[in-house]
């Protein structure tokens, strides 16, 4: 306990940008290794992934996964069947976190756990639709749910086409829901020919 309370001032540091931290970000924090590796061996710090570690005293996380992989990719957006789920347009339990990276840039680190599939967009298609969204007080990058819908259809060899069906069918049952969104990210996506049919079908 005295080890615990010794780190007060570390803690608070840390808690400030929420209670997550890597290496790094404890350096810059003012947080020795040596203090940093203390603080992990007397339990202060949970190690969530590989170099990411959180504060053990906070409540547990809600969505550890996308925080982990929001957090180590921190230039990715959430995407396709992690985006449907966050939207509540899927009732498949994602095993991989899928994240959207900008193609020509640099790979993101290697993530241990949990498992994440990486997704390469175009500049265009990656910079539209982003939404920012608070979770487990940390703001995640998540494209919006026409955003994802139009590149679930993209990408529906890969995301399984009943799961872009019932995305779809889930998301016209929505009083708020924006087609003229949905058409013009399929637009840029290049499948609203193959969109539209559907779209119209459901109506």
């Amino acid at each position: 306990m005295r080890l615990r309370q010794a780190f007060a001032k570390e803690r608070d540091a840390i808690r400030s940008r929420g209670g997550m931290v890597r290496m790094s970000d404890a350096l810059r924090l003012g947080i020795s290794r040596k203090t940093f590796y203390a603080m992990r061996d007397a339990g202060v710090l949970e190690q969530l992934s590989r170099g990411l570690f959180r504060l053990r005293d906070l409540p547990p996380l809600g969505s550890p996964d996308l925080v982990t992989v929001a957090t180590r990719v921190p230039e990715g957006v959430i995407c396709l069947v992690s985006a449907l789920s966050f939207h509540e347009l899927t009732t498949q339990v994602p095993h991989e976190v899928d994240v959207a990276i900008e193609r020509g840039k640099k790979n993101p680190p290697r993530i241990d756990y949990p498992p994440v599939r990486v997704f390469k967009f175009s500049e265009a298609a990656f910079r539209q639709g982003i939404e920012v969204h608070k979770i487990d007080g940390l703001p995640i990058r998540i494209y919006s749910a026409e955003k994802t819908i139009a590149d679930s259809f993209k990408f529906r060899n890969k995301v399984g086409m009943d799961v872009v069906l019932e995305a779809l069918r889930l998301w016209r049952r929505r009083p708020r829901r924006d087609v003229e969104s949905l058409l013009q990210h399929a637009r840029h996506c290049r499948v609203e020919r193959v969109v539209r049919p559907y779209l119209e079908a459901l109506q």
